[in-house]
């Protein structure tokens, strides 16, 4: 098989099906291509099967990147109302669960039935189960694939990082990225796991399961959420967002008591013959937790009424600054997305389009873009895709 589109799109995924359905509704000629048997798994497997499809507080601070600014153009050109918008459009039920964060109020297969429709009324053509063999360029893109040779004059490459290799990450636009001549930041997993140290698995491992509202902080960055221990480290929101700024062999620093005065509550008169044991555990540590954390700070059997104005000073500080040294992170298999990617500066801002290639588009996640977790992700993917097909 041998033909010509105008557009030819790279991954069926969320990015990948906003281009296509953008550009097919402009009249443009598309060719969808993905190697999956299924359409958009990540999309399905989100938000608990309910999909966190974006966020009513979108803004350019809540993604990382080595160029920081580069996401203002694509979220400002289509942003969360926009899609929420569409979301109306095809009458599906939503909620605000926390935090702005959106989700679907029956199944995430809502938004990918909405977006296959999208692609069917403006006439997508779409290939499921297709290898990409090669990508070259020449008069234009040339791709071979298990159902034959497609050309076109512009190529989206939307193929996703390498999160959740289940469902068939692969670093296919890496390699495109480098063959075209494009520079690559390193790519990590993110919004991930940590895993402890063998010493500091072996003395919370009793506490997998426990988790606690926490202010997990790294430099001037701050989140706070609740922190989940696992059987291999720290999970839960808070450790999560944390992830992505965290590199090897940095603590970080937790907050156990956030938005409340430690050394106020340590003098309070109700809780002077109380154990700190007890005054920790009404202001919401779960037991475990609370007899875990003082034993390694020495004061298990410890009454308040122990400590001298010093001592609660300095016990103060260690529950508002407890430095944690994660060992790694459980890696791609447990990753929400990926960090780093495609350089964004190789890239045009307004269009997605490489500025050393005309024609060739880079959206989503396997750009150097990654937002926080809560729907944010999805949005760059929904913001970057249409920025795309209005281009290519």
């Amino acid at each position: 098989m041998n033909a010509s589109y105008d557009v030819i799109i790279l991954g069926a995924g969320a990015a990948g099906l906003m281009a296509a359905a953008t550009a097919g509704h402009r009249g443009r000629r598309v060719l969808l291509l993905d190697h999956a048997t299924k359409l958009a798994e990540k999309i399905r497997i989100s938000g608990g099967g309910r999909c966190n499809f974006t966020n009513l507080h979108i803004r350019p601070e809540c993604y990382l990147s080595a160029n920081p600014h580069f996401c203002r153009s694509a979220l400002a050109q289509y942003t969360q109302h926009d899609f929420i918008a569409l979301v109306a459009r095809h009458g599906i039920a939503w909620h605000e669960k926390t935090q702005g964060q959106l989700f679907c109020d029956d199944s995430s297969q809502q938004i990918i039935d909405m977006l296959d429709e999208e692609c069917r009324a403006a006439r997508v053509t779409r290939m499921m189960q297709t290898e990409i063999k090669s990508v070259s360029h020449g008069d234009g893109f040339e791709v071979e694939t298990s159902r034959g040779g497609f050309t076109s004059e512009s190529l989206v490459v939307a193929t996703g990082g390498l999160a959740v290799p289940k469902i068939g990450a692969t670093p296919l636009g890496y390699r495109l990225a480098e063959q075209f001549g494009l520079n690559m930041l390193a790519p990590e997993p993110a919004l991930v796991p940590l895993t402890w140290h063998v010493q500091d698995s072996e003395r919370f491992a009793p506490l997998a399961g426990t988790s606690l509202e926490v202010q997990a902080r790294i430099g001037k960055t701050a989140f706070r959420e609740q922190m989940l221990f696992t059987h291999k480290g720290i999970s839960g929101p808070a450790i999560l967002q944390i992830s992505s700024y965290w590199s090897p062999g940095q603590s970080i620093v937790l907050n156990l008591l956030p938005g409340r005065d430690v050394s106020a509550l340590l003098s309070a008169p109700e809780h002077h013959h109380q154990k700190l044991a007890r005054v920790l555990s009404e202001q919401g540590w779960p037991r475990r937790f609370a007899d875990a954390w003082l034993a390694l700070q020495g004061m298990q059997d410890v009454y308040v009424r122990d400590l001298s104005a010093k001592k609660q000073l300095q016990f103060a500080q260690a529950v508002q600054n407890w430095a944690v040294l994660p060992n790694g992170t459980q890696g791609y298999k447990q990753a929400e997305v990926t960090r780093g990617g495609v350089d964004t500066r190789m890239l045009d801002s307004k269009t997605m389009m490489a500025k050393n290639m005309p024609g060739l588009f880079f959206v989503g996640e396997v750009v150097d873009v990654t937002g926080w977790l809560g729907g944010f992700n999805f949005q760059w993917a929904w913001s970057s895709g249409y920025v795309a097909g209005m281009n290519s």
